[in-house]
């Protein structure tokens, strides 16, 4: 398999969830691939820097594309636009993507072949199988290899892409190391709440919830989320 990217370490104890909850305290755009989305394999997960490719009805764009990666432990990002006539991606270019150093496979679209893929074993996202291979080759634009779209969102070099069993998030590269940072600190949090639940101690007593109640009851704009960042709490962001 190929190594890597220092930020699979820092991600292997969190989750999708606690990141999209890290980038709405921080006040990050939120940029999240279309729910469904999925990985082939469940259990795998993703952390790197994005290499994003437009697809076009032929895998030379891939082929391309690892030629002119350089960054180690990328995650290939394929916008097909979320077609659901055609998978663009089996066995061979993924083998290939793997030869090329990738470390996971991201496609806003299908894919094929789906038992080579899991003997493979990279992890691949997409929104699910389908036989038919394209039967189109459509014109390039100047972005193809430069930016994907994935659903509403676009996706640059400048990302890095974050994948585990409930999705696919995007973050800036230069925002990534203080999304991990709180979100690990979201992680601690709710560890502990888990624990305390667990000994007995409700989360209604822990987050002081009555005391939210008489609070809101007086202001009607005192949120729970407020609320919580008070009392030092995590929930919901």
């Amino acid at each position: 398999m190929p190594a890597p990217h220092p930020l699979q370490k820092r991600f292997a104890e969190l989750s999708t969830p606690l990141v999209a909850d890290a980038c709405v305290r921080l006040g990050e755009p939120l940029r999240a691939a279309p729910a469904g989305v999925l990985p082939v394999i469940p259990g795998r997960r993703v952390a790197g820097p994005a290499l994003p490719v437009r697809h076009y009805g032929s895998v030379d764009v891939f082929l391309e594309a690892f030629t002119r990666s350089s960054a180690p432990g990328a995650v290939l990002v394929i916008d097909n636009e979320g077609r659901t006539d055609e998978a663009c991606i089996g066995d061979l270019a993924v083998l290939e993507a793997e030869a090329a150093g990738i470390t996971g496979v991201v496609v806003w679209g299908l894919h094929r072949d789906t038992p080579d893929l899991v003997a493979i074993g990279l992890p691949v996202f997409s929104y699910g199988r389908h036989a038919p291979g394209p039967v189109r080759v459509d014109p390039r634009d100047p972005e193809a290899l430069r930016t994907a779209r994935v659903g509403e969102h676009t996706v640059g070099a400048g990302d890095v892409v974050f994948a585990d069993d409930d999705g696919v998030l995007f973050v800036a590269a230069e925002r990534a190391d203080a999304v991990l940072d709180t979100a690990e600190t979201i992680f601690h949090t709710e560890r502990n709440q888990a624990r305390r639940i667990r000994e007995g101690e409700t989360l209604r007593r822990q987050t002081r919830f009555d005391e939210y109640l008489r609070e809101r009851a007086q202001d009607p704009g005192y949120t729970f989320r407020r609320h919580l960042r008070r009392v030092g709490g995590a929930i919901e962001e």
